[in-house]
């Protein structure tokens, strides 16, 4: 991977953005992108970069991946000044006991601890059981409620206290690459598709959604405003070569293999078969799974919108989803930009998706 387009990834990652808080990250992404693609933002904290094709009854293709990640909320604050949180989006809480965090508040990131009894203080009958999210708290280091006001309010939203690593290989570990690794996808093909010889016969947008994880709400938005032809999600799912995932119930989906295409009821089979074959051609690796209802992504609501959208899901495999440790194959990435970059050359007409 380009050093710039790494650097950007840290960027990206780096900038909290849970669901309904998306605006560190969509400030990294804008401005990425705003050298080389029409930039907005919407109400909603969407942004858009567009880049205008030639010739005429173009189709508008939208491309989008969603910045938004799981995380945490100020709730309540004790006497003792520990703090009780609500999750944002599906937050596990087998594993945020004795974790670090970070309080974001008007005036900065303020460091805290979950905290957790010691073992030595736990009875033996209770060692195994699941701490609810709600009796869980966090210690800022605050003497009292008072001390604590000063530094955070009610509302304030709070991530786990992690960012980019590699790991061995091309592997690398994050919390929020649900799916800032989509967000990242869709910056990095709006900059080659600006850097091709000519211009493209489509119309592209490439959209950074928020609000994905409580609800697909960016991604209904977006899409209405865009009023796209073609839409392709960028989106994680689960890797299964890790030990403890069951094949049989999610596909055979490893990392550094490349980006999975899904097929099912949510995918337009014409454009499905526009990404198989391209990636063929290619030679670009891909693996495939099928989701036999609707998938609980963007591209869900974005094929519904208005009349009817067609719409594809191109994924990357991750594993530990929803952990402060997701692990991806920066291979997949690129290979999933360079799939979607050689489709999209390929679109002519927007009569062509609709299934005989």
């Amino acid at each position: 991977m380009r050093e710039a387009s790494f650097e950007f990834l840290q960027q990206l990652l780096a900038a909290p953005s849970p669901s309904g808080y998306e605006q560190p990250a969509q400030r990294v992404f804008r401005s990425y992108i705003s050298s080389f693609a029409q930039v907005g933002t919407d109400v909603m904290g969407n942004v858009f970069g567009m880049i205008q094709g030639e010739g005429e009854n173009r189709p508008r293709v939208m491309l989008v991946g969603h910045s938004d990640e799981i995380g945490l909320q100020v709730r309540y604050i004790d006497d003792n000044g520990f703090i009780y949180f609500a999750p944002i989006g599906g937050v596990d809480p087998h594993i945020t006991p004795g974790t670090r965090v970070h309080v974001h508040t008007s005036k900065g990131s303020i460091n805290g601890v979950i905290g957790k009894r010691p073992i030595h203080l736990i009875e033996p009958k209770e060692r195994d059981s699941v701490i609810k999210l709600d009796k869980q708290y966090i210690d800022i280091g605050a003497a009292d409620k008072k001390e604590a006001l000063e530094m955070v309010r009610v509302g304030d939203p709070i991530t786990f206290a992690l960012s980019l690593e590699r790991l061995a290989g091309d592997r690398v570990t994050s919390r929020g690459l649900d799916d800032k690794a989509g967000s990242f996808v869709v910056a990095e093909v709006l900059r080659c598709v600006a850097a091709l010889p000519g211009k493209l016969p489509i119309d592209l947008y490439g959209v950074s959604s928020v609000q994905e994880e409580v609800g697909l709400r960016g991604g209904t938005t977006s899409a209405y405003s865009v009023n796209p032809d073609v839409g392709i999600c960028v989106e994680v799912d689960f890797a299964t070569d890790q030990p403890d995932v069951e094949k049989k119930h999610n596909g055979e989906v490893g990392l550094g293999k490349g980006p999975i295409l899904p097929r099912g009821a949510n995918i337009n089979p014409v454009l499905f078969d526009l990404l198989s074959d391209t990636a063929q051609s290619e030679e670009i690796p891909v693996q495939y799974t099928g989701i036999a209802r609707a998938t609980g992504t963007d591209a869900n609501v974005m094929q519904i919108s208005r009349g009817g959208v067609a719409t594809a899901l191109v994924k990357i495999p991750l594993r530990y989803m929803h952990t402060p440790v997701e692990t991806l194959s920066l291979s997949d990435l690129e290979s999933a930009v360079k799939l979607i970059v050689f489709t999209l050359s390929r679109i002519t007409s927007k009569e062509a998706f609709i299934p005989a």
